[in-house]
């Protein structure tokens, strides 16, 4: 082989691995790609999670408190002395 078959070669040979790692970046590209979808879609997940039990934390605060004004309704009945008579 002459000089210039070798030279030849040699740049066959570069182009055929910057071809293979290019093509493996773009096959990289794509699984980030994927990934990061899937990373998108588990925050949007949590965040409606989180929300979700923002609100049912604010229900249970709303519902404790009708109940501390129950409770305390109950204890003022208790406690008042009997001023009806009863019937009968």
């Amino acid at each position: 082989m002459s000089t210039k078959q070798n030279r030849m070669m040699v740049r066959v040979g570069v182009a055929i691995v910057a071809t293979m790692g290019l093509a493996s970046c773009a096959h990289y590209k794509e699984e980030f790609a994927t990934i990061n979808s899937r990373l998108d879609s588990l925050d949007s997940r949590v965040q409606g999670a989180a929300q979700s039990a923002e609100a049912a934390n604010q229900s249970a605060q709303r519902a404790n408190q009708r109940l501390d004004q129950i409770e305390a309704r109950v204890q003022q009945l208790n406690a008042a002395p009997a001023t009806r008579t009863p019937r009968g």
